[in-house]
């Protein structure tokens, strides 16, 4: 509980001077280029914390740099892996020390696109207040820096690098290095990992009727079909129902149960695997969890809020089951009993090509030019102390 206040109060403090959440995000960044098709409208952006060059930059520096951690080995690039999709191929985060978390690693492309930030916690809707809980979050310990903060800024204030960086990025703070400025420069360059440039996107949006294989596209069209409903959560460009952009009037937040469990027959899911019910108290919201983007999905592996899939075969069984069934020591868990499963998860039955077929759409969703951008890769040298200690994602 003090943990939790401390970082409350941290998330009251950076408030302070800044507008209302709800009327943070008056539109788009009309001087700032995202190098983005004409098509996508650009992520909203926060008043208080306008779009540069200088501050995205600084900003990639620092979501490399290991030192921004209690062990000085844990970046938040190692649970974030470009290649990946900035995921880190493991079921569950670990975190400094080799914390073992509770949930497994988000994929941030198109994470600015977001309005819910979490699995589950529907009160983190800011990238810059979203940073503070792997920073300072203790249960568990991500990047540990609870206590520590005075030490963090004292390590990258001793770097030359950074004194030009934050400098650039940040005039109207005379550069200053603190909690305002770290964070608002990671969130600058989270909401510039946008991936746009999969196969799909040139068949959907550029009208390149090859860029799709006759395979992926029969898959698209059992993936969009009433028959298996698959469309109804995972929606729209990025593939999912929580979404914004600055052209948008509102904020579109979904979090579903989908059966993953149903370990006493009533509904309920393993400890710290509670879902959105562990913020709101309410037993109806146990196991909903915020819907992914499918976006690169197939490099996202393990997937589900556990990490408990470990192959897009197991997603799909998954869904065409209604739900999963575990055997437990106790017994089964029947997910697809579950009295709070949305009714949209109703189970489908697939031939063998059909299957073949979804798995290709599913694939056609890879952004190579996202996974290999040198903008979002790591700017430190091998051996600079930001990057020569890092422990690195699948580590």
């Amino acid at each position: 509980m003090a943990a939790n206040r401390t970082l409350a109060g941290m998330m009251m403090a950076m408030a302070v001077g800044a507008t209302a959440i709800g009327a943070a995000f008056p539109g788009d960044a009309p001087d700032y280029d995202w190098a983005i098709p004409a098509w996508l409208p650009p992520p909203p952006v926060p008043q208080d914390n306008p779009m540069t060059a200088e501050k995205v930059e600084l900003g990639r520096h620092l979501f490399y740099d290991s030192r921004l951690s209690l062990d000085g080995r844990t970046a938040c690039a190692s649970c974030h892996e470009q290649a990946r999709a900035f995921t880190d191929g493991k079921a569950l985060a670990v975190g400094a020390f080799g914390t073992k978390g509770h949930r497994n690693a988000m994929a941030l492309a198109n994470v600015g696109y977001s309005p819910a930030l979490t699995w589950a916690n529907p009160h983190l809707r800011r990238l810059e207040f979203q940073a503070l809980l792997p920073m300072f979050g203790q249960e568990p310990m991500e990047m540990g820096l609870a206590g520590a903060e005075a030490d963090i800024f004292d390590r990258l204030s001793a770097d030359e690098t950074y004194a030009g960086l934050f400098a650039g990025a940040f005039p109207e703070r005379r550069g200053a290095i603190d909690l305002f400025t770290v964070t608002r420069a990671l969130a600058a360059f989270e909401r510039t990992l946008i991936s746009a440039d999969s196969p799909y996107d040139r068949f959907k949006y550029a009208n390149q009727t090859d860029a799709l294989s006759a395979s992926a596209k029969r898959g698209e069209e059992l993936f969009f079909s009433h028959r298996l409903e698959c469309y109804h959560c995972h929606a729209g460009f990025n593939f999912t129902d929580t979404f914004r952009t600055s052209k948008g009037a509102f904020d579109e937040i979904a979090f579903h149960n989908t059966g993953l469990y149903n370990t006493d027959g009533k509904g309920a899911y393993p400890a710290f695997g509670e879902g959105v019910s562990q913020f709101s108290g309410k037993p109806e919201q146990t196991g909903a969890f915020r819907t992914q983007s499918l976006r690169n999905v197939a490099v996202t592996a393990p997937y589900f809020h556990d990490g408990s899939a470990a192959s897009l075969d197991e997603v799909i069984d998954h869904y065409a089951a209604g739900g999963r069934t575990l055997r437990l020591p106790g017994g089964e868990s029947v997910g697809a009993a579950s009295p709070y499963k949305d009714s949209l998860v109703g189970g489908f039955v697939l031939a063998p090509d059909e299957r073949a077929d979804l798995v290709a759409f599913l694939e056609s969703l890879t952004d190579e030019t996202f996974l290999t951008n040198p903008a979002y890769s790591d700017p430190w040298p091998a051996n600079h102390p930001a990057s020569a200690n890092r422990r690195m994602p699948g580590s």
